[in-house]
């Protein structure tokens, strides 16, 4: 699926209500054996992004491939927005990987976001993806703070509605916020992300991703 990118924030408000009756939140049917991180880096102010996705074996975690996208942006940095300033970007690096994940893990969010469509729904949609949302940055709802151990977790909840969790990671430590993105159940979701957390308090997918794309933008590897 595609749509024009060249929009307003009103428009993109328009066109985001119309993409979350796309969104499908369903158990992953399929085995998971590769699962990828997705991340954007820029630097502050600036209209130039670095966006990677780098795909992991799972359950061991080992790199198998890796996509680079050095690219400018002209929509605005604006919360609640951000997928219309990196999905383009991410996108140029899906169409380069040579091997596909199952699943996505986007930094972001997934369904936890005041219109159901965060980057990582907004991505699974349009890239026809598994996807979850793993944000450090809590952007809609409430949760009751979850237990200090590892792998405890507390609803996030708005209007209602379960959109999420906030997951500690590791022993008293500030969770992080876990939603599914697209075609992927919230339980699955935590499952996949605990069973990537090692030795970090972000799981690899992500950390992984992060990594990658500040060393990209540093000018320390090449796309």
């Amino acid at each position: 699926m595609h749509h024009l990118w060249n929009v307003s924030p009103k428009e993109a408000i328009v066109l985001q209500k119309e993409l979350a009756k796309k969104v499908t939140i369903a158990p992953l049917q399929k085995e998971i054996k590769l699962v990828a991180g997705a991340d954007v880096s820029l630097n502050l102010f600036s209209t130039t992004l670095y966006a990677g996705i780098i795909v992991l074996s799972f359950p061991d975690l080992v790199p198998v491939a890796q996509a680079l996208v050095k690219t400018e942006t002209t929509f605005p940095y604006i919360p609640g927005l951000l997928s219309f300033r990196e999905i383009p970007a991410l996108l140029e690096c899906w169409e380069k990987l040579s091997i596909k994940p199952d699943v996505v893990v986007v930094d972001g969010q997934g369904i936890a976001h005041p219109r159901r469509i965060g980057i990582a729904s907004h991505f699974g949609v349009l890239a026809d993806v598994p996807t979850i949302g793993c944000a450090k940055n809590l952007l809609t709802g409430f949760y009751e703070e979850p237990a200090v151990v590892r792998g405890s977790f507390s609803s996030i909840i708005d209007c209602g509605e379960v959109i999420g969790v906030a997951l500690r990671s590791k022993d008293k430590v500030k969770p992080v916020f876990i939603s599914p993105g697209h075609l992927i159940s919230l339980d699955q979701s935590i499952s996949l992300i605990n069973q990537t957390i090692k030795k970090h308090c972000l799981p690899e997918p992500t950390r992984q991703a992060h990594l990658l794309v500040n060393r990209f933008r540093k000018g320390e590897i090449q796309a």
